[in-house]
């Protein structure tokens, strides 16, 4: 075991876990756990893995207000919005199950000689990354519909939220999931390192681009290697016509929600050069201005909670700094009355007439863009190495269309904020923001691989019938 580490609550400092992290010969001897227990996992049957995952979800729903609180001390976001995190879980479920029944599984069809089919078959020992930002929703994402596909699983968590990841794994265990299906490992990025170059089947990941590519290429030369990244995006917001109040709580929403800590937030506002685009950002950043930021438990809730911590704030404040020295003209004021060293205020920056760069920053910080027409605003839209998210807000049946033709992104939406994706629909981004194998509904598609069979129930002489290609006398 390694040296013990802690998570600590962003909003006070208060301790909220403590334990050793896992060094390379626990990470190699969880796999190893999972490596004996796979084959018979997946050699249950389908109803009794669904059976497991069902108790799993009951003990969620018991329990829903016990995770809502513990995500909320050790990520600091309000507790209205882990509830919908802790209430998501039991969802995943049955969301799941349905997927898996559409997308993987079994389909035969007669033919003369019998029958063919369709089926699909786990992978083996995947290892599961967790993200910070949703330390339950997220991993669930990738640990439920693996599991249902008979895969074993070594999770773990992001060393900002052991403590989730160890209630995780504590329903598994209640739920009646066997020994070894799913082991958790602790630390920080010393253990993920372990984890990787374990004789893992797969990696199934949800964080950064850069983390994202660097796995890319450490996995590279591993033949048949099952890599699914959900990464992060620059996401852009066309706000052109309409309401300006309105067009504000939709801004706001998509780039502030979890203090800007989701990969689907709004980074850039992209307005018309024109006295509809300055209402709608001036809309916005009083908008921005008025909304309550606080701590997790405090009444009344906020809408804004901590980032995850001190130096993830801090590191806000650095990109804040970069992008003046870009040329970008601060629109909002800094918050005198924040509560601690984690909190930081919706930042609104005009970058209309700097130097840009295309770094997704992760918190509370939007970059307006002026534009002279639509075409110049998809191609602004557009101006990314991401591709994750998009929205349009515009009345104009025709401006939707031409922007859905031409968006270059995963999740594109229309009067809607870019932030708040469905399950029953696939999520994932193309450039930088992921390789093409979408979660949520689509989460079944890699978790499993597909079988084809030709089937007969017994020999049949003369069948397949090569007489006329045998030469004349005795049979041998």
């Amino acid at each position: 075991m390694g040296v013990p580490f802690k998570s600590i609550c962003p909003a006070d400092d208060s301790l909220v876990w403590e334990g050793p992290a896992d060094d390379a010969a626990a990470c190699a001897a969880a796999v190893d756990r999972c490596r004996a227990a796979q084959p018979g996992w997946a050699e249950t049957p389908l109803d009794a893995r669904i059976a497991v995952a069902r108790r799993f979800a009951a003990l969620a729903r018991e329990r829903a207000d016990e995770i809502a609180a513990l995500i909320a001390r050790e990520t600091g976001k309000p507790l209205w919005e882990t509830k919908i995190e802790a209430a998501g879980i039991a969802g995943k479920v049955d969301l799941s199950i349905a997927a898996q029944a559409e997308r993987a599984g079994e389909r035969l069809s007669p033919t003369p000689y019998g029958q063919s089919a369709l089926r699909h078959r786990p992978h083996g020992v995947l290892a599961v990354l967790g993200p910070f930002n949703f330390p339950a929703h997220l991993p669930s994402g990738h640990i439920i519909p693996a599991l249902l596909a008979g895969n074993a699983i070594v999770f773990k968590p992001s060393e900002l939220t052991p403590a989730v990841g160890e209630m995780l794994a504590r329903l598994w265990r209640d739920a009646g999931l066997p020994p070894g299906v799913l082991e958790l490992v602790q630390g920080g990025r010393a253990t993920g390192a372990a984890l990787i170059d374990c004789a893992i089947d797969g990696l199934l990941f949800t964080g950064s681009a850069r983390a994202g590519l660097y796995f890319q290429q450490h996995f590279a030369a591993r033949a048949g290697f099952l890599l699914a990244l959900e990464l992060g995006g620059n996401n852009p917001l066309i706000a052109w016509d309409g309401d300006a109040e309105a067009a504000a709580g939709i801004i706001a929403q998509s780039a502030f929600l979890t203090a800007g800590q989701r990969c689907s937030c709004a980074r850039r506002l992209i307005v018309p050069d024109n006295d509809d685009g300055r209402a709608i950002v001036d809309a916005a950043v009083a908008f921005a201005a008025r909304l309550r930021i606080g701590r997790w438990d405090a009444d009344p809730q906020p809408f804004m909670g901590s980032l995850i911590s001190a130096e993830a704030a801090a590191a806000v404040d650095r990109a804040i700094d970069r992008l003046a020295a870009q040329g970008g003209v601060m629109l909002t004021g800094a918050r005198d009355t924040l509560p601690g060293g984690a909190f930081r205020a919706p930042a609104i920056v005009d970058m209309s007439a700097a130097r840009r760069d295309d770094e997704e920053i992760f918190g509370p910080v939007l970059q307006v863009l002026r534009v002279p027409d639509f075409d110049a605003a998809i191609a602004a839209a557009n101006d990314t190495a991401y591709g994750l998210s998009a929205s349009l807000l515009s009345a104009d049946d025709r401006l939707w269309d031409r922007f859905l033709a031409r968006s270059r992104a995963g999740v594109v939406n229309r009067n809607r904020p870019t932030n708040g994706a469905a399950s029953n629909l696939p999520f994932g981004g193309c450039g930088a923001s992921g390789n093409h194998r979408p979660s949520a509904w689509y989460a079944a598609d890699y978790c499993a691989y597909p079988v084809a069979s030709a089937e007969a129930p017994s020999l049949q002489p003369g069948e397949p019938d090569l007489s006329r290609f045998l030469e004349s006398g005795p049979t041998p």
